[in-house]
């Protein structure tokens, strides 16, 4: 019998910071299954799972695939890294600022309509100019400016021709008047474990790295650690990257949370491995559950 693994890299995509999780893991002696999200198949009787890690961080690029994933390893009794929780929320824009609202962290004003006949209305709630949002997505895709009334009408209709129920929730946010930039934090646990300006580049105004934007470092003061510590405590502990703008007339909005952050970007301006602390958290979480594990029920939240 194949000795089974302590720790297992969940992923549908090797990128850059799943190798450096790996080289991370390698560097502290440490065992561990890079594990295929593509391959799995996998009973819901909740039965132990032997051949799978005790602990699995999660780095599915695919958020369906990585929170479905997640709620089955966590019925089998698995420790999952974010969980299924964590990640539900995090890759549901609308969840997330609901969640986040609701608990007093700042955002951006959010209004959302549930078809094209409403959608109008919720884009003269937030006033132009406003920013449309896919609510389920990542790198910046489908993120729009809305500077006028004929943008808005057009863009409405194409995404009412898709014949996609997800097109037809619309999403708005009010565009905050911030510098070129915004701020990317790396939370672990509840430590900020990096801060860095993403800059837009010449050409696009988002300011993803995957995009062309480039990352500087960034302080953290004492608004901006209030604000991270908040937003974790409110969504869950675990590995995040929380993006957050500078409103010029009320501070620091928090505008996404994300639950499989990709974090090449900030590590090129921060001196310490940021693959090494995420490794260090899920090192000590599983020393927690060395003891012997009972099969958990399915998540029904």
């Amino acid at each position: 019998m194949l000795e089974r693994k302590s720790i297992g890299i969940l992923f549908d995509r090797v990128r850059w910071e799943e190798k450096e999780l790996g080289r991370q893991l390698e560097i502290r002696g440490l065992s561990y299954d890079m594990i295929d999200a593509k391959s799995q198949v996998l009973p819901l009787d909740g039965s132990p799972l032997l051949s799978l890690p005790q602990t699995i961080l999660g780095r599915c690029v695919s958020f369906y695939r990585g929170l479905n994933l997640a709620s089955v390893f966590e019925a089998h009794g698995i420790d999952t890294i974010n969980s299924s929780k964590i990640l539900d929320v995090c890759g549901n824009k609308l969840l997330t600022s609901q969640i986040l609202a609701r608990n007093g962290v700042p955002t951006p004003k959010t209004v959302v309509a549930f078809s094209s006949e409403s959608a109008m209305q919720a884009i003269e709630r937030v006033g132009f100019p406003c920013v449309m949002k896919p609510i389920v997505g990542s790198w910046g895709r489908q993120v729009v400016p809305i500077r006028d009334r004929e943008t808005a009408e057009a863009l409405i209709e194409m995404r009412e021709q898709l014949n996609d129920s997800m097109q037809t929730i619309f999403y708005f946010q009010e565009m905050i008047k911030r510098p070129p930039r915004d701020i990317r934090c790396i939370a672990v646990g509840e430590e900020i474990v990096a801060a860095v300006y993403r800059y837009s580049s010449a050409e696009n105004w988002k300011t993803n790295v995957a995009l062309g934007g480039h990352s500087e470092p960034c302080k953290v003061t004492p608004e901006l650690e209030e604000t991270i510590l908040k937003t974790v405590n409110v969504i869950g502990h675990g590995v995040l990257g929380v993006d957050l703008m500078e409103n010029p007339e009320s501070g620091l909005v928090v505008h996404e949370v994300n639950g499989t952050v990709e974090f090449k970007g900030a590590q090129s301006a921060t001196d310490y491995s940021i693959a090494g602390r995420i490794i260090d958290y899920v090192t000590s979480k599983r020393s927690k559950l060395e003891s012997p594990r009972e099969t958990v029920k399915a998540h029904t939240d």
